[in-house]
């Protein structure tokens, strides 16, 4: 197991959240990136909808707190520690971590783009090795069940990646990486959601003024049908802090 994530690291729920800005996350990931011993970590971008999932999925629970890093990813997060620990935590989000380190290291970086639908993977690579100069070491769609698990696992160790950028969704995500973060043996692993949508042109990145304000989740949930029924999510966890909060009293 690598080292402990950098202190401070608060607590919501029974889960890690790191007080740890952009640029402190990029200058620990690029440490990472850098170490010859490639030892693997696993990121986590802590999302109130991570929060209520894991509440009921205990292998996720777990994958989200064996998480070498744990950032926070939305404004809600933000809300919860003011609320529950009356501290700032300044925010990270998963697609301002990923651009960071692209722009970063470019052509420093093998990335393995690992999610989405059938061909999604293939234009976010494109893109980014057209746009950053990063060196493309794989890409596989995210359709495939558990059993298939180590099988990618493997075509991931075998590519020599040092970036691995897994968007098959909340819960799925984190629990291959860190399920089979021996097999895959890459430096920093991340539990992406839709950026690779965004990489690849098939989803629109939320406004400047709208990740400016923490708030580009409302834009995203009232501009896409589809992500209609996670707006009650985000109600239970408002409750949830409310009555958290309570209980501290």
């Amino acid at each position: 197991m690598s080292s402990p994530a950098p202190r401070p690291r608060l607590r919501l729920f029974d889960l890690p959240l790191d007080v740890i800005d952009l640029q402190g996350t990029l200058t620990l990931l690029g440490g990472w990136l850098a170490d010859p011993a490639r030892a693997p970590h696993t990121v986590v971008t802590l999302n109130p909808e991570i929060i209520v999932q894991s509440r009921s999925h205990p292998e996720f629970a777990q994958a989200v707190q064996d998480a070498d890093l744990v950032t926070a990813d939305g404004v809600g997060i933000v809300y919860a520690a003011k609320q529950l620990h009356g501290q700032e935590v300044p925010r990270a989000p998963g697609f301002d971590i990923v651009r960071g380190l692209m722009e970063q290291h470019g052509v420093e970086l093998r990335v393995f783009f690992l999610g989405a639908k059938p061909g999604v993977a293939e234009a976010a690579a494109q893109n980014a090795a057209r746009d950053y100069g990063v060196t493309v070491a794989g890409i596989h769609h995210g359709y495939f069940g558990p059993e298939d698990d180590e099988r990618v696992a493997r075509l991931v160790g075998e590519s020599g990646a040092n970036l691995l950028l897994t968007a098959m969704g909340a819960g799925r995500q984190e629990v291959f990486n860190q399920g089979q973060r021996g097999v895959l043996g890459v430096p920093v692993m991340i539990g992406c959601g839709g950026v690779i949508d965004v990489l690849a042109g098939t989803a629109e990145l939320a406004p400047a003024w709208t990740r400016k304000l923490g708030v580009e989740w409302v834009w995203r949930v009232a501009g896409d049908r589809k992500r209609w029924n996670r707006a009650p999510r985000l109600l239970n966890f408002v409750r949830l802090v409310g009555a958290e909060k309570r209980r501290k009293r």
